[in-house]
């Protein structure tokens, strides 16, 4: 096979799908790196129009979210349960999974391995785990996670599973990003006002108690559905599902509730619905990105020093000076018109 070009997008796609995993990763790398090859790598992602099925977990540290993961990937080969319109080929499906980790502050990179979590899957033939960093954001969820599910859907992934940090009451950032949203906990973990000021009751589509062979099972089981019963839950009531992952037990009737919830959504049109307005808020996020970037592009310049002396001086208010300032990166008036545009 001829050697592809390493900042290629159109050969490097052609690569990965056709299971080269070395050309996978290295697209998923300019996704995470930014700039024009990156912008690239998306409009091809996204112009494929395949959409992978998106199943998020998150929690708080050490609820067991990567071992419970590790268990998924073998059932997410066989497709989902249901009607087999993710199913796979006989032989099982190719699986993507995103660990969105914390970063290092030294590097910006992933602290956490991939492998070091999920071994047993890992190296299995149709599985690829990628490592991501959460570079800071909020929630846990680095901003080039949408466009790399876009890529491993175009390269052949029908299936991706995206685990979060967990990082507490901003764990509800992973429902912008997933179809299906698996929170775990576990046994003793906190009352009904903490759950409700984390936002949990509001993004789960699924409880998870993980750990469930220890003590207090049964009372967090009983607050979780509690909870459910006073909370308006709508036309789909999310299961509580008790696991151990360690040994696997409880992990099928996970993956069976994905799969209803997954036809739940179809049934009613509800995933198309729920993959508009996610993408509706991915453009809006992007929109506030590029004007900040303009702003700060402008920094020490003239004519952001007399916009800002007008301020002081007391002839501007803030929101005046404001709309000028967007005016004037929406017109892409001339820098030397700076006195006109800001004075």
């Amino acid at each position: 096979m001829p050697t592809v070009r390493r900042n290629d997008p159109s050969e490097l796609f052609a690569a990965a799908g056709a299971g080269e995993h070395a050309a996978l990763a290295r697209l998923l790398s300019l996704i995470e790196r930014g700039g024009p090859t990156s912008r690239e790598v998306a409009a091809l992602a996204y112009r494929s129009k395949r959409l992978a099925y998106t199943v998020g977990l998150t929690g708080a540290p050490g609820a067991g979210k990567s071992t419970l993961t590790d268990r998924l990937i073998a059932l997410a080969r066989a497709g989902l349960p249901g009607d087999g319109g993710e199913a796979a080929t006989p032989g099982g499906d190719q699986v993507g999974v995103l660990a969105i980790d914390p970063s290092s502050p030294f590097s910006g990179g992933a602290i956490l391995g991939d492998r070091v979590r999920m071994q047993s899957q890992a190296l299995e033939e149709g599985v690829f785990i990628r490592s991501m960093a959460t570079r800071g954001q909020l929630g846990g969820l680095a901003v080039a996670v949408p466009d790399a599910v876009r890529v491993l859907s175009t390269a052949g992934f029908p299936v991706v599973l995206i685990e979060t940090v967990g990082v507490g009451q901003q764990e509800v950032e992973v429902a912008s990003a997933t179809d299906t949203t698996v929170v775990v906990v576990n046994p003793g973990w906190g009352d009904a006002i903490q759950a409700n000021k984390a936002g949990l009751m509001e993004i789960a589509d699924l409880f998870v108690i993980n750990k469930a062979d220890r003590d207090g099972t049964r009372e967090t089981h009983r607050d979780l559905e509690a909870m459910l019963d006073l909370n308006e839950v709508g036309d789909w009531r999310p299961p509580v599902v008790e696991t151990v992952a360690t040994t696997g037990a409880g992990v099928d009737e996970v993956w069976d509730a994905v799969g209803r919830h997954r036809d739940h959504l179809r049934a009613d049109g509800l995933l198309d619905r729920l993959r508009r307005e996610r993408l509706e808020r991915e453009f809006r996020q992007i929109l506030v990105a590029r004007v900040e970037e303009r702003v700060r592009s402008l920094e020490g310049t003239p004519e952001l020093d007399r916009l800002a002396a007008a301020l002081v001086a007391g002839d501007l208010d803030p929101y005046e000076a404001a709309d000028r300032l967007l005016g004037a990166i929406a017109g892409h008036a001339d820098p030397e018109d700076g006195h006109r545009r800001f004075g």
